[in-house]
């Protein structure tokens, strides 16, 4: 049984991640940003695509003044091997899937899995991570992994986090390109609930 997977977003209100030029931090508000803890602390494992990694060199641990359990399994999804050994991830508790020639990255796990475009194919990864116990798993980042997941509907529960502000056509959007020719291939979520989070607007989907 494949773990099960959520898709957490935090983007602006025409659901961009970062500015054209790659600025993010912070979209959302601080009291956002702590309900993400509180969900990274209920999942397995956090995965992210490559990008993310350069572009934000993130921690992906669970920052919250309570939190006494351990940490989720960090997992990056990097094709070509591009994960800096001086990467935050590259420290431990890290799982890189790739598609490339292995070699080492730091103190994490490097492990290759069958391709699908070029990129560590969905069913492949899950599979893996289904074999090391890993039950629930909360994806961060970026478009492109969305999609992706999206795409291998294996995307079963989506926490948004809206900020009240507007980037534009030129910002980075959410979700990267899902090749749809009809509006009936739209992938399909009935909202499970909404509620403000400070300046912030928190919503709940879950796969039709």
């Amino acid at each position: 049984m494949r773990p099960r997977v959520t898709l957490k977003l935090a983007t602006s209100l025409d659901g961009r991640i970062a500015t054209a030029t790659g600025e993010s931090q912070w979209i959302t508000g601080p009291q956002a940003r702590l309900q993400g803890h509180r969900l990274r602390a209920a999942h397995d494992a956090i995965l992210v695509g490559v990008e993310t990694v350069l572009a934000d060199d993130p921690e992906l641990t669970v920052r919250l003044p309570d939190h006494a359990g351990p940490h989720p399994l960090r997992v990056v999804l990097d094709s070509r091997l591009r994960t800096p050994a001086t990467a935050k991830v590259a420290s431990g508790n890290t799982l890189i899937f790739t598609t490339a020639q292995l070699h080492p990255i730091g103190q994490a796990e490097v492990v290759s899995v069958a391709a699908d475009d070029g990129r560590p194919a969905v069913s492949a990864v899950l599979d893996a991570l289904a074999a090391r116990n890993i039950g629930s798993v909360l994806i961060e980042g970026g478009g492109r992994v969305a999609a992706s997941f999206i795409q291998a509907s294996a995307v079963d529960v989506i926490e948004w986090f809206r900020a009240p502000i507007l980037l534009g056509g030129e910002g980075r959007p959410c979700i990267a390109s899902l090749a749809l020719a009809k509006l009936a291939d739209a992938p399909k979520f009935r909202r499970l609930g909404v509620e403000p989070v400070g300046d912030d607007l928190w919503e709940r989907y879950a796969r039709d």
